[in-house]
């Protein structure tokens, strides 16, 4: 699955590269609004990619006594940041320069190098996003896209999924304002699209942070997947009953179980010890990314009596 992350993130750091520099130029020539706004819609994407990468960097650093559990939990946070950036930076400058156009719109020059850069951008952008949509249907399996984005704990896939989809949603914004504007001689047109460009960026950044806030607080595991380890504790001679399974992703490839079991009060402690090791080597092998599992021996809590 990080493999699978750093491709789609280094495919699209390239991509968004390359189309800035062709944008910047772009605007710089036409003066449009729009294609100024989808440079910086680039530019933000290039920097969000390089903190995706730092932290799929930090996040593979081993644990040690400070973070016994290791780093997992990094490429949380800058997908986090990558969120603020994409509201605050992105969102923000591209509808304050559409604003800034339609209260002093200045007239376009010839459009015809927009139309190119936006095609080819076009293309490039569509090419990530397809890229990027392969590897996350390799992820999500069966479930729905939404299921998938809501229950996946890798977010720097979806990161970059989203942000390919609105960079092209960005771009055919571009290009209907920068036509409009071309057909009606109307600057209003370009200023406006630039104002939706940032519209789009604000509705993709809060989603995203969305997505990622409660994995940086803390998300368990799929409920499905709780259900199964439970049901693996359970099968196991010796147990009366399994009180609580907790789970905790510590990274997209690191879970943290915990297990209370009453066990049976007749169960001599070596074997005890037999059957603890025997349900850990079973939900690792279930769960291979159940890195860390605690199993405790504890009584079950005894129903309240009712007093009449």
């Amino acid at each position: 699955m990080a493999s699978g992350s750093k491709k789609v993130i280094i495919a699209a750091l390239i991509g968004n590269a390359l189309i800035s520099i062709t944008k910047f130029f772009a605007a710089s020539i036409t003066g449009s609004a729009a294609m100024l706004s989808e440079g910086i819609h680039s530019l933000v994407d290039t920097g969000n990619q390089i903190l995706l990468l730092y932290g799929l960097k930090r996040a593979a650093k081993p644990a040690d006594a400070e973070f016994p559990f290791g780093h997992g939990k990094e490429i949380y946070f800058w997908s986090f940041v990558v969120a603020i950036l994409i509201f605050s930076v992105g969102a923000g400058i591209s509808i304050y320069e559409g604003i800034s156009h339609i209260y002093h719109p200045s007239e376009l020059h010839d459009p015809t190098i927009n139309y190119i850069v936006l095609g080819t951008a076009i293309l490039f952008e569509g090419a990530a996003f397809l890229f990027a949509l392969k590897e996350f249907n390799k992820v999500r399996g069966k479930l729905g896209y939404i299921e998938a984005v809501h229950s996946g704990k890798d977010p720097s896939l979806f990161v970059v999924l989203f942000e390919d989809l609105a960079a092209l949603l960005g771009l055919f914004v571009a290009l209907i304002g920068i036509t409009l504007a071309h057909i009606t001689h109307n600057p209003l047109w370009d200023g406006m699209a630039s104002v939706v460009i940032g519209i789009i960026l604000g509705l993709t950044a809060v989603w995203l942070a969305y997505e990622t806030k409660s994995l940086l607080i803390g998300e368990g595991a799929n409920p499905k997947i709780v259900a199964n380890i439970k049901r693996i504790a359970a099968k196991h001679d010796g147990i009366d009953q399994v009180n609580e399974v907790l789970t905790l992703h510590m990274g997209p490839e690191f879970l943290l179980v915990n297990i209370s079991i009453d066990f049976n009060n007749d169960l001599p402690a070596g074997t005890v010890e037999q059957t603890i090791a025997a349900i850990s080597a079973d939900i690792k092998a279930a769960h291979p990314f159940a890195k860390k599992i605690f199993i405790e021996a504890e009584a079950a809590a005894e129903p309240a009596v009712k007093t009449t």
